[in-house]
């Protein structure tokens, strides 16, 4: 999986935020943190969704999985006038952990 161009696209449609993360030069760094917490909320929902359903195709299962850990990071994007606000390295990382690091 490619978790850096998955969280870049994404980021990538939050305009307001993806250029202001750039304009201060933290794109790189929220980007590999994101990446890494995508990467290990993909992988628990995959051990959750193996527990659940033994028998389902594994294939089928990461592309559950892999749909729900983007969806958590989605919702953790800060929308609309949130993403116009300044956002700090660290409010950013903040709005992105709490989703991203559930078990």
């Amino acid at each position: 999986m490619q978790y850096k161009t998955i969280v870049l696209e994404l980021l990538q449609q939050q305009t307001e935020l993806h250029e202001q993360l750039r304009k201060e030069r933290r794109l790189k760094a929220v980007l590999e943190t994101s990446a890494r917490q995508l990467r290990d909320s993909h992988l628990s929902w995959l051990e959750r969704l193996s527990e659940q359903n033994p028998q389902s195709d594994p294939a089928q299962i990461s592309s559950q999985a892999m749909e729900l850990a983007v969806a958590e990071f989605q919702a953790s994007l800060p929308s609309g006038q949130d993403a116009t606000e300044d956002l700090s390295l660290d409010q950013a990382m903040a709005s992105l952990r709490p989703v991203m690091s559930r078990d």
